[in-house]
């Protein structure tokens, strides 16, 4: 599976190490906004032996259909800003190449560009791409349905600077029909992210809860919905949508 990936922050440089890492996966490129490392290689510059040429090009070097052209990939995996895949949608839609998009936030005009990207190619995005985060809030509203009458409480923890409720908290807090203001927060010291949804039955209490430990989390969850956006029909999809089949068990008597 040929990768391109978008953003080469922090949280990129996390998700190429687990692309990196990968029998699954052939990182073929990284675009940048800044041209510092420009045509460096990405298992040189993070340290990791591989054969993949992993080259990081500066975002304007390369118009989106020289880049596919010249660059060949199957998914394009996006971790930069919300205007990039204004940029590269209508290309890559063309070419078939799969759409895996982590962006937290896009306006409505473009998240009406996406629905129309999923008319002509396979299109995953997901706010919070981890694949612990989408399993909790998939588990609460499986509870809530069996148990509408509970009490559902939300907290989340987060290091002491970050100001604003954590969108993630707030993904939530929607999924669960909850208004954002009954969200609790907490912040201390240099947590990376803790979420707990509490629900409170008359005579016990369930306690769904995830923790960051590292932003390869996110590596994990994107290098997940590429692999099983490869056998699905072209459409819009949410990682929720991918976890939901594993939900289907077998039931042993």
């Amino acid at each position: 599976m040929r990768v391109g990936l978008f953003g080469f922050g922090r949280t990129g440089k996390s998700v190429a190490t687990v692309l990196l890492q990968s029998k699954e996966s052939h990182l073929c490129w990284v675009i940048r906004k800044s041209e510092t490392l420009q045509h460096r290689s990405v298992p040189e510059f993070l340290g990791i032996e591989s054969d993949e040429p992993g080259l990081i090009f500066p975002k304007d070097e390369l118009p989106p259909p020289r880049l596919f052209d010249e660059h060949p990939i199957d998914v394009l995996i996006d971790f930069s800003s919300a205007e990039a895949i204004l940029s590269y949608g209508g290309e890559a839609a063309k070419r078939g190449i799969s759409i895996v998009s982590a962006i937290s936030e896009y306006p409505g005009t473009t998240i009406d560009f996406i629905k129309k990207l999923s008319q002509q190619t396979k299109v995953l995005w997901s706010p919070n791409i981890t694949i612990g985060i989408n399993f909790l809030m998939l588990a609460a509203k499986v509870l809530k349905s069996i148990a509408p009458y509970t009490d559902i409480e939300i907290i989340e923890e987060h290091f002491k600077a970050k100001k604003e409720v954590s969108g993630t908290s707030r993904i939530m807090a929607r999924v669960l029909s909850l208004p954002e203001e009954s969200i609790k927060t907490i912040r201390a010291g240099g947590i990376v992210g803790r979420h707990e949804i509490l629900i409170g039955f008359p005579f016990q209490t369930i306690r769904l809860t995830h923790e960051s430990i590292s932003r390869e989390a996110f590596g994990n969850g994107a290098l997940f919905a590429a692999q099983h956006l490869m056998d699905r029909p072209i459409g819009l999809y949410s990682l929720e949508d991918l976890l939901i089949p594993y939900f289907n068990l077998k039931q042993h008597i």
